[in-house]
């Protein structure tokens, strides 16, 4: 899979760091609206990309109103009117605020304002949705407490967090990834690592998820990623192993860095959910008509895949790894 890549050195502290990183306008520049100046001295949206990213977050399905009055979770947010949603304003690629127009974009922003207007209907999916900062270690608490409805936050599903709350999905599928520099033409894949020096964060999974993909490869461990992307930026190393969105972040900031192949792991992103609740079961509804109506592989083109370029991949199945709540059979 060719993706477009990187410019000049780029420090990037750890994966949340990076994902959370507000210097920059990010998937901003890419998705969200570009400004003019107008007549009264104000930024006048007028991007071509803004025009296609409100285009696909308005035209996606609605729910039918048996469905929403069947479901006690979604009957309040439709009462509400908003979709409270613990999420992030500065994850670059997933959910970023544009800086100008404070509009957000990206795979999460585009999944949640979607879901909003699903649930509530109108024209206008974007003002449909209140985003909470959640963080790793907020993101339970915010639900518990009933502080917001859904967390949509690159929020990997796992048995001991759906102990504490329900997860929909996954909805997306991450997982470690390979990089290399754009010149590279002998590796397209983790299996081409064989031989091949490869850097690594130190104490991360990366190394013993690389060791059982290709026990070949060379791993070597650097401190963090900013390390680790200098190394290979000046030839260090071969290339970089990570996981897939920390790396998403790093091609769409420079030019001189490019995504090959597939994740090689599984790292499966959930909706989460209030605990014991109805809200799983409405939301894998939701994520079974955005799969199968094709919004969902909309979203995934005027976000993730306008970084990366490639075929359209396939969602991973509802409910297919351990902690998800299987989809309700079909009537």
């Amino acid at each position: 899979m060719t993706r477009p890549t990187p410019s000049a050195p780029i420090l990037v502290p750890s994966r949340r760091a990076l994902l959370t990183s507000a210097g920059g306008l990010g998937i901003a520049v890419a998705l969200a609206a570009c400004s003019d100046t107008g007549a009264d001295g104000k930024a006048v949206a007028s991007s071509t990309a803004d025009a296609a990213y409100n285009t696909l977050i308005n035209s996606g399905p609605l729910a039918p109103d048996d469905a929403v009055s069947a479901s006690t979770w979604a009957s309040a947010i439709k009462k509400a009117g908003k979709l409270r949603i613990g999420g992030s304003k500065t994850a670059r690629v997933f959910s970023i605020e544009d800086p100008t127009t404070h509009r957000l974009t990206g795979f999460d922003a585009a999944i949640g304002q979607v879901l909003a207007r699903y649930i509530i209907g109108g024209d206008d999916a974007a003002s449909l949705v209140e985003i909470t900062q959640a963080t790793s270690d907020t993101r339970e608490t915010l639900l518990t407490n009933s502080t917001v409805d859904v967390v949509i936050a690159t929020y990997t599903i796992t048995e001991e967090r759906a102990q504490k709350i329900d997860f929909a999905g996954p909805y997306y599928s991450s997982g470690q990834s390979v990089a290399v520099l754009k010149d590279r033409t002998d590796i397209a894949s983790v299996t081409d690592l064989a031989g091949k020096t490869v850097a690594v964060q130190s104490g991360s999974s990366s190394q013993a998820a690389l060791a059982e993909a290709c026990p070949d490869a060379k791993p070597t461990p650097f401190d963090d990623n900013s390390a680790c992307l200098s190394a290979l930026q000046t030839k260090q190393v071969d290339a970089y192993v990570v996981d897939e969105s920390l790396l998403l972040a790093a091609a769409e900031n420079s030019t001189d860095i490019t995504i090959v192949g597939q994740p090689f792991t599984e790292d499966p992103y959930g909706l989460g959910l209030p605990k014991d609740s109805d809200a799983a079961a409405f939301v894998n509804g939701f994520l079974s008509t955005i799969e199968s109506d094709g919004t969902w592989a909309r979203i995934w083109q005027e976000t993730i895949g306008a970084i990366i370029g490639g075929d359209v991949p396939q969602p991973p199945a509802i409910g297919s790894v351990p902690g998800a709540q299987a989809p309700a059979p079909a009537a």
